[in-house]
């Protein structure tokens, strides 16, 4: 999830290029619906990562609170170009899994959604 057309599609780029299935959404709202149909219908996200802050929309740290309700065992990746916020430092306190600082590189990014997945 990233409000930047630019970011996602290299996110997703880097990650199809990793091995992953991918789907990408700009917001929060958007990510919370197509987490719920996944779920619903038998084919829940692995791992998802959220940017932390969307302008003029629900980033992550709003979102997170919303997927726990849904799924309390869900596994998400933070990410943002902020690392002196808060949620970067203590992402955990927040909900989340792990974390990815941008700009992306494929070493750290591959690195994360490994940990996450096997948590």
């Amino acid at each position: 999830m990233d409000d930047e057309e630019s970011v996602r599609q290299v996110a997703v780029e880097m990650l199809i290029h990793l091995g992953y299935e991918v789907e990408s959404v700009k917001d929060g709202a958007e990510a919370i619906e197509v987490y719920s149909n996944a779920l619903e219908s038998g084919k829940p996200f692995d791992v998802i990562i959220m940017d932390l802050t969307i302008p003029g929309g629900m980033g992550g740290k709003e979102a997170i609170k919303k997927l726990h309700e849904i799924d309390p065992g869900i596994r998400a990746i933070i990410s943002s170009g902020y690392s002196s916020d808060p949620v970067m430092s203590s992402f955990r306190d927040y909900g989340f899994s792990g974390i990815v600082q941008k700009p992306f590189r494929i070493g750290g990014l591959s690195e994360q959604v490994r940990k996450v997945m096997v948590l």
